[in-house]
């Protein structure tokens, strides 16, 4: 049998000059003993199993744990639960005092002290002040921290973990946003290939032919220069390779899918709000009623700007009110979350992590009744996969009005998940969000992808709305229009959305 190998890629015949038959061949393997990089290694594998020279033989799934940079610092300093639990050693401390004792971030102390409070060791007595109830950690936060001595000494295989250190690393390991967690988990699968028959004549014909994978590809400037073109050994050329196609050019269809949802929202009557890509904490957060103490804000894993750390001031009266509304509820009817009020935090400045900053904003400008929605781009640290984006879009949304209730907000929604996400498939599943009551989040279900969130939805509660100087019911959203565009443009993964590729753009179908 003939086989053709000039026209082999040169990550393909180094590899093949390098295995034999029979041979277990893996990524990890060609990766140290070749050189390659992983893209490499599996591009020179996709490209070797469709021409038939490789087989798959195995296909093994596992789950490993990386300590991260936060890791290694808590590692050597302690986490921040030890850490609080030996402070109050020397007695009730606030929790102000602790995060300045400590340099810790507000919500570190917030996330240890609620674990701690759950284990039933810590308690805040009549003073308001952290108090220790006993003298032991809990054996879930020991074990926690031997873990962190484990990932020392590099990656740990779930499989190597007892039933208690599982149960641990569960709580301190995330697939996406790890820069705040100790672990970053990674799924891997380990793929077995061997040669196939064909695989081996090709890789003798390598060898008759001469063939080394260290052919020139095209001519420098240097190599002309040199004159080392004229003993290099050159690749082939497709001589009767096609000519170029005339493309005309055309609209990206994801700017045309964002223009299309907003001239639809503003034909249904809605006046459309905008803000900076900068915020602070005061709108991205505290306005929203979110305790800066409490773990609610690890549900966004913020950007934080690095120069200037903060802005000059915050807007009057919104910064007492909502000053007050987080300490004793103020004029709300509610009792607040009963602590003091940071207002140099507030003041930090942040990328924006939520399209409802632009909500609250427009809040004390807002008409009643009104509508209004935004088209916001976010930004939060998260792993990269096919519904998830470290910077994403969002339409965000608000309708003020006497009248208005739970059944206009799931019109709303549906509206939203039929109409401009083209989802045949949609269900309501009760959420939570600091900043509404009730809370809803819509799901709506993929031909590929399955059921997926698509953003969530509520009632802002009063300690958002009166604090801003709004008194009727207000409805909001905020839902992922990058998800809707997967539905709508009949994609399968979000960074297809942003690709690089110039021919997908040329023939994605828009509006």
């Amino acid at each position: 049998m003939d086989i053709d190998v000039k026209n082999l890629h040169p990550l393909e015949v180094r590899l093949l000059r390098h295995v034999s038959l029979g041979q277990n061949i893996t990524g990890n393997g060609i990766v140290e003993e070749l050189g390659y990089k992983v893209g490499q290694c599996n591009q020179a594998f996709s490209w070797l199993s469709a021409k038939g020279y490789l087989i798959e033989t195995s296909r093994t799934k596992g789950v490993f744990y990386e300590l991260t940079d936060f890791g290694r610092e808590q590692q050597a300093k302690g986490t921040p639960a030890q850490r609080i639990f030996g402070l109050l050693a020397n007695g009730p401390k606030s929790l102000p005092e602790i995060a300045q004792e400590l340099n810790l971030e507000k919500s570190e102390i917030g996330s240890a002290f609620g674990q701690l409070s759950k284990s039933d060791v810590v308690c805040m007595n009549e003073e308001n002040k952290a108090t220790r109830k006993n003298d032991f950690l809990p054996l879930e936060l020991e074990v926690a921290a031997s873990l962190l001595t484990k990932g020392l000494d590099g990656e740990i295989a779930e499989s190597s973990l007892s039933a208690d250190e599982k149960q641990a690393m569960q709580k301190i390991s995330k697939k996406r946003g790890a820069a705040n967690s100790p672990f970053k988990l990674i799924e891997r699968e380990e793929l077995v290939f061997q040669l196939t028959g064909d695989g081996e004549l090709a890789r003798k014909a390598i060898f008759e032919k001469n063939i080394t994978g260290e052919e020139l590809g095209s001519v420098t400037t240097d190599m002309l220069s040199s004159g080392s073109w004229k003993t290099g050994a050159f690749r082939p050329y497709a001589l009767n390779a096609p000519t170029s196609r005339l493309i005309p050019g055309r609209h990206n269809p994801y700017g045309n899918y964002l223009q299309w949802v907003k001239d639809k929202l503003c034909a249904l009557g809605f006046e459309e709000f905008d803000g900076p890509l900068v915020e602070n904490e005061f709108w991205n957060g505290d306005a929203l009623f979110m305790p800066q103490f409490h773990s609610a804000r690890d549900i966004h894993d913020v950007y934080y700007v690095k120069e200037p750390q903060h802005c000059k001031r915050i807007e009057e009266p919104w910064l007492s009110q909502v000053a007050q509304t987080h300490e004793n509820g103020w004029k709300t009817g509610s009792r607040g979350w009963r602590y003091s009020f940071d207002h140099e935090f507030t003041r930090r400045q942040v990328l924006r992590s939520q399209g409802t900053v632009l909500s609250a904003k427009q809040l004390p400008h807002a008409k009643v009744p009104g509508k209004y929605f935004g088209v916001a781009r976010c930004f939060r640290y998260d792993q990269v996969d096919a519904t998830h984006g470290a910077d994403f879009y969002q339409t965000e949304g608000i309708v003020l009005g006497d009248e208005v209730n739970l059944k206009t907000l799931l019109g709303l929604l549906k509206m939203f998940a039929e109409e401009i996400a083209g989802a045949e498939e949609v269900k309501y599943v009760p959420g939570y969000f600091p900043f509404t009551e009730p809370s809803i989040e819509v799901h709506i279900k993929h031909p590929v992808l399955g059921w997926f969130e698509l953003g969530g939805s509520g009632i802002f509660r009063p300690e958002v709305t009166k604090a801003l100087g709004i008194d009727v019911p207000v409805l909001a959203w905020g839902l992922g229009i990058d998800r809707m565009a997967l539905m709508h443009l009949g994609l399968n993964d979000l960074r297809e959305l942003f690709t690089p590729n110039i021919e997908s753009v040329r023939t994605r179908r828009g509006n």
